[in-house]
């Protein structure tokens, strides 16, 4: 029987063993942690019975994965939960943006900005299923959507900060500048508009879910699907060499780049090799965990239904963030997240103490101590927040990559977002999953079409993996 090994358990691991065992293939999932999931795992980590996400949080792109929609996951246990509102971005003067699922209810609370959202998104809510099709595949493939590719592609290629001179109020500048941060890059570079447009057209297509019970379900529900179909996954196993892995047909690496080459090393083409060393991390996640009493204290209530809070202030002090951590410097007041997971799913709290998820953009290997300046966002726009805070634990990112050598510098996202790297990555190559060697695939967020629980990068390589085994004349799915 054709065997495969896949070396690691994030979404993308289980993504693509999933996919090769319905082919037919014998998959084994080698997992160096002693617990599954990657970037989708969740755990008590303030008190007991609160449960908090250890990366991933909130799913649009996940709800929206042209791939998981095909697995049936609710089957296996995965329910998706929404708050009220989707988002939220509180502005000092006490107004803030609100991104409903619904883009009429968004449109309605910008005022006279409304219409100029609905301009912006409309047509890319209403095709984002093409446009995924599209989008979450390597760029090296004929559009089976090129007029909606057409429509999108113009606004995408634009520095968001140009993007956001479209709307005239603060708070829709601020609102998409928040999404837009999600990039991880500076805002005036080219392309950058790409990833808040997608994250919000999805949003208002699928809505920003989490997973019930905490991401860690994503990885649950494709690990028992996985276990339906013959496969079996091994944790506490670590992957150091090639000589580590067992003979098999198929090696599929959800890791960084610079794995790979630590797997491989000289084995790899040399071209393969130097490109790796010169894959680009992306600024890091300084995670904060709170266990609160009660809910946060927000000046406006808007923010208090909200499962994602954006706390940066105006748009131009967003982009002011996001170029110092690009570059290296720590700002005073970093763009921080927030995650009010307990809003859409209850279960994760213990009586009237719940769990609070906040993360700031950092410089990569930053070794400063965050923690106030994240409190400090937080009480900026929800005075009285420390006095509700009975836990906290840090993650700096060291402690991330620690936990997961995939987070390079505490790069949660699998590389940066450069103007070429957002399309390339991890390299030029007609076939990006390939490492150069025959049977050996990237499946990692380093790979199309980037970070996100969507499980495409998986899926995608495995695709490529099944063709090698059609070429060598395996009777495959």
């Amino acid at each position: 029987m054709t065997t495969a090994v896949v070396v690691g358990s994030g979404p993308n691991g289980l993504a693509a063993a999933v996919r090769l065992a319905r082919a037919g293939v014998d998959v084994q999932v080698l997992e160096a942690a002693d617990t599954i999931g990657g970037g989708t795992r969740s755990a008590e980590l303030t008190l007991p019975g609160v449960i908090h996400d250890l990366c991933s949080a909130f799913h649009p792109m996940g709800a929206g994965s042209p791939y998981l929609a095909t697995l049936d996951l609710e089957r296996y246990g995965l329910n998706w939960k929404w708050a009220d509102i989707d988002c939220a971005h509180p502005l000092d003067d006490g107004d803030a943006g609100l991104i409903h699922r619904s883009i009429d209810a968004t449109a309605d609370g910008l005022g006279t900005d409304g219409p100029r959202w609905h301009r912006m998104f409309g047509d890319i809510a209403r095709n984002f299923d093409n446009l995924a099709a599209d989008l979450m595949r390597p760029i090296a493939n004929v559009p089976r959507h090129p007029l909606a590719l057409a429509g999108f592609g113009p606004r995408a290629l634009l520095p968001a900060t140009v993007a956001a001179r479209w709307w005239r109020t603060e708070k829709a500048k601020a609102l998409f500048g928040g999404v837009a941060a999600h990039a991880y890059y500076r805002l005036d570079r080219p392309a950058t508009s790409a990833v808040g447009l997608m994250i919000t057209a999805s949003g208002h297509r699928y809505g920003w879910p989490v997973a019930e019970g905490g991401s860690g379900s994503i990885a649950q529900s494709l690990a028992s699907m996985l276990l339906d179909w013959g496969g079996k996954i091994d944790t506490g196993v670590s992957v150091r060499t090639a000589s580590d892995i067992p003979p098999s047909d198929l090696v599929l690496l959800d890791t960084s780049p610079r794995g790979a080459l630590s797997i491989y090393g000289d084995a790899l083409p040399a071209r393969v090799g130097k490109a790796y060393n010169k894959f680009r991390r992306a600024p890091a996640a300084f995670k904060v965990d709170f266990a609160i009493d009660g809910d946060v204290p927000w000046t406006n209530a808007g923010c208090a239904r909200a499962g994602t809070v954006h706390l940066g202030g105006s748009f131009d002090e967003i982009a002011a963030h996001e170029k110092a951590v690009t570059q290296g410097v720590m700002p005073s007041r970093p763009f921080v997240l927030v995650g009010q997971q307990y809003l859409a799913d209850p279960t994760r709290s213990a009586g009237t103490i719940n769990p609070l998820y906040a993360y700031a953009h950092v410089p990569n290997g930053y070794t400063g101590d965050a923690t106030e300046a994240v409190v400090r966002q937080i009480e900026r726009f929800a005075p009285g927040f420390r006095d509700k805070i009975v836990a906290t634990v840090v993650t700096s990112p060291a402690d991330l990559e620690a936990s997961n050598p995939n987070y390079l510098g505490g790069d949660i996202i699998g590389g940066a977002n450069t103007e070429l790297q957002v399309v390339l990555r991890p390299r030029i190559a007609l076939d990006p999953y390939s490492v150069g060697l025959p049977g050996v695939y990237l499946c990692s967020a380093s790979t199309p079409p980037g970070a996100g629980a969507h499980g495409m990068c998986g899926a995608n390589a495995a695709e490529s993996a099944l063709r090698y085994l059609r070429r060598k004349g395996k009777d495959v799915q």
